[in-house]
C-alpha cells in the first residue's frame, strides 16, 4: 500500500501543475497560483517608502533658512500561510478486485478529486483576500448596489479609481451571473454598443474577463450583491501548492478491510500592494480572520496595488 501511497502523492502534484499553468493563462496573470515554496507563517518583503514628498519648490531670492529633513524609511510586504486538510478517503480494496478492476483506479479518482479541491480552495482563498482587502479600502471601492447593476458603465467608473495608471488594470474577475447579465445588457444595445449585424460586445474597456464563481463575489442581502475585483498584474497570489503531506493505512478489524487515505497542505496568499497585519490577524488564520479586511493593510499606494473592486446590484 505504500506504492499506491507514492503515486497518489505524484499524480496529484502532477495533476495540480497542469490546472495552476491553464488557469494562470485564463486569468492573464492578474491571479497567479505558483508551486513556489517558503518557510515559516509569513513572507516578508521590505521596500523604502516614497521619497516624493522631498521634492519642493526653491525662492532663489529668499533667505536660505532650516529645511526640515525627509526620513528614509521601509515598510514591508506580507503574505501570510494557510493550512488545509483533506480526508480521510475510505475505499475497501476487495471492492475494486471484485470488479478486476486495477487498484490504481482509485488512486486517480483520489488524486483527481484531491487536485480539484486543493485549486478550488487556493483560488477562493486569495479572491476572498482580494475581496476583503480592496472593500476594506474606500479608495478603491466603487459601490453602486443600491441603484444598479454591473454594467459597461459602472465598470468604466470603477476603473476611473485607478486614473491615469488605469491600463494597469488587465482583467474583470466576475461570478457566472454577473457576467450574463453583462452580456445581455450588450445584446439590448440600449448602449448603442454596435449598429449591424450578428455581433456581440462584452467590453469596450479592453479587459480580460475571468469568470469564476468564487463565493466571496456573491454577497446575499437587500440587495444582493455582486463584486467585481478589477486586477493589476500579479494582483492575487498563490504560493507553495506543492506543501502537500499524504498517508495511506489499510486496517484490520472488521468483516473486511478497509484502506484511508488523507491530506494535509498548506499554501500562502498575498494581495499585491498589501500586507498581511501579523498582529491583528496572527498565524494560520481561518476563513473569517482572512476575510475580514482590516486584516489587510496598503503599504503602496493605490495605484501599484492590486487594483478595485465594484460592488453592484446582483439582480438588476
Amino acid at each position: 500500500m505504500q506504492v499506491y501511497d507514492h503515486q497518489i502523492r505524484l499524480r496529484t502534484i502532477e495533476l495540480l501543475t497542469q490546472n495552476l499553468n491553464l488557469f494562470n493563462a485564463s486569468s492573464g496573470g492578474t491571479i497567479v497560483l505558483s508551486d513556489s515554496a517558503w518557510e515559516g507563517n509569513y513572507t516578508r518583503e521590505s521596500f523604502y517608502n516614497s521619497i516624493a514628498g522631498a521634492q519642493r519648490r526653491v525662492n532663489r531670492y529668499n533667505d536660505n533658512s532650516y529645511q526640515s529633513a525627509t526620513s528614509l524609511t521601509e515598510a514591508e510586504k506580507v503574505a501570510v500561510k494557510v493550512a488545509g486538510g483533506f480526508g480521510p478517503v475510505l475505499f475497501e480494496p476487495g471492492q475494486l478486485t471484485w470488479l478486476q478492476s486495477n487498484p490504481a483506479e482509485a488512486i486517480n479518482v483520489i488524486a483527481q478529486g484531491f487536485a480539484d479541491a486543493l485549486l478550488s480552495d487556493q483560488l477562493n482563498t486569495v479572491i476572498s483576500c482580494g475581496v476583503a482587502a480592496l472593500s476594506h479600502l474606500v479608495a478603491a471601492t466603487n459601490d453602486v448596489s443600491a441603484t444598479s447593476g454591473v454594467t459597461q458603465q459602472v465598470l468604466n467608473k470603477g476603473h476611473a479609481l485607478f486614473g491615469d495608471a488605469s491600463q494597469m488594470l488587465m482583467a474583470d474577475v466576475m461570478t457566472g451571473q454577473a457576467y450574463h447579465n453583462l452580456i445581455d445588457k450588450s445584446l439590448a444595445n440600449g448602449e448603442q454598443l454596435f449598429q449591424s449585424g450578428n455581433v456581440t460586445v462584452v467590453s469596450i474597456l479592453g479587459k480580460r474577463i475571468v469568470v469564476t464563481d468564487a463565493p466571496a463575489l456573491y454577497e446575499s442581502g437587500s440587495p444582493n450583491k455582486t463584486k467585481v475585483l478589477s486586477l493589476t498584474s500579479n494582483a492575487l497570489i498563490v504560493d507553495n501548492a506543492s506543501d502537500i503531506i499524504t498517508n495511506m493505512q489499510t486496517t484490520n478489524g472488521k468483516r473486511r478491510i478497509e484502506t484511508t487515505w488523507q491530506a494535509d497542505y498548506t499554501f500562502g496568499v498575498g494581495v499585491k500592494g498589501y500586507a498581511w497585519d501579523i498582529h491583528n490577524g496572527g498565524k494560520s488564520p481561518d476563513d473569517d480572520t482572512l476575510q475580514t479586511g482590516s486584516n489587510w493593510d496598503l503599504v503602496h499606494p493605490l495605484k501599484r496595488s492590486a487594483g478595485i473592486i465594484t460592488i453592484a446590484d446582483a439582480d438588476s
